[in-house]
């Protein structure tokens, strides 16, 4: 797993001090749901997804690595992952996260796997999309 992961891409448009609470996220296939809770920690820098009803519910951490764009003017954030990817992401479980660091590893491990949009060895990036 790579650092980068956890830490927002340079051409992703963050800005260290803002307030991503309820940006709409959107999948490389379409929209998933909107931000619950994020991070600016170096290092620790992630979304929370609440997926609504799309995924009954579930709440999803995102690594700042997955982003290619936030765009503050229309509160939205574009991730590097398919609809697919994120439903079969770890849930976000607030206590593992705190507690456990193997949780946090664990969580970057699946997004940063070799095959994934953006990570190593994903091969070239499709033609219109930036890199991570």
């Amino acid at each position: 797993m790579t650092e980068n992961i956890w830490s927002y891409p340079a051409s992703a448009g963050h800005t260290q001090n803002a307030d991503l609470t309820g940006y709409k996220v959107l999948a490389t296939d379409g929209r998933i749901g909107k931000v619950d809770k994020h991070s600016n920690d170096v290092g620790s820098q992630y979304i929370v997804v609440d997926t609504g009803v799309w995924i009954f519910g579930k709440e999803v951490l995102l690594p700042a690595g997955t982003i290619i764009g936030i765009d503050a003017e229309a509160t939205t954030i574009q991730v590097a992952r398919t609809k697919d990817q994120i439903k079969n992401a770890p849930e976000f479980d607030k206590d593992k996260h705190l507690g456990d660091a193997g949780h946090h590893e664990q969580v970057g491990t699946y997004y940063d796997a070799p095959g994934s949009p953006g990570s190593p060895g994903a091969g070239p990036t499709p033609p219109g999309r930036p890199t991570i």
